[in-house]
């Protein structure tokens, strides 16, 4: 076990006191910088930096920063929801340093689609149909939240399948 414990801290942005969500940041007993080229394998970091080593991802629509010493987390409703988060990723962390030998450490973020090109390939109607207010909505939240392209239901076949291409070499979990 690499992770085993920290102190945390839940707070409400000091630039907006009025903010309805809350940050959480946890200090970490340990250094864990060792283990986040193999964390990165296992989630699919948004963001990879070597110099300090650093990690930027979405886990449940909350973005998560893990560094050598430092968790935060934004975005949170309450302080039981920043447990949950850190529980998991405390877990995720152990586990990670655990199997880091069957795992082949990745030192970059996730590519991401071109917003503009999923764009291009949707019907352009803002229908609403999907649920989202506009196609360039649909098209960010494909690109960025990993929405299935099939909610479209003014999609084309040409075109669905143009998309499909085009978009299976990402990773598009959020």
């Amino acid at each position: 076990m690499l992770l085993k414990g920290y102190s945390k801290e839940v707070f409400r942005p000091e630039c907006n006191p009025s903010s309805t969500s809350v940050y959480c940041v946890a200090r970490l007993e340990q250094d864990v910088s060792g283990v986040l080229p193999y964390l990165n394998a296992r989630l699919g970091a948004d963001q990879y930096y070597a110099e300090p080593p650093e990690l930027l991802f979405r886990h449940k629509g909350k973005y998560i920063k893990v560094c050598a010493r430092e968790i935060g987390v934004a975005g949170l409703a309450d302080g039981d929801e920043a447990d949950g988060i850190l529980e998991w990723i405390t877990n995720e962390i152990n586990l990670a340093w655990e199997n880091r030998a069957d795992i082949a450490p990745r030192i970059q973020g996730k590519t991401r689609p071109a917003l503009m090109e999923i764009l291009k390939l949707l019907p352009k109607t803002n229908c609403k149909k999907c649920g989202a207010p506009t196609c360039m909505v649909f098209a960010a939240q494909v690109k960025d939240d990993g929405r299935d392209f099939n909610a479209c239901p003014e999609l084309l076949d040409g075109a669905r399948g143009k998309l499909a291409a085009y978009l299976a070499g990402f990773d598009l979990e959020a």
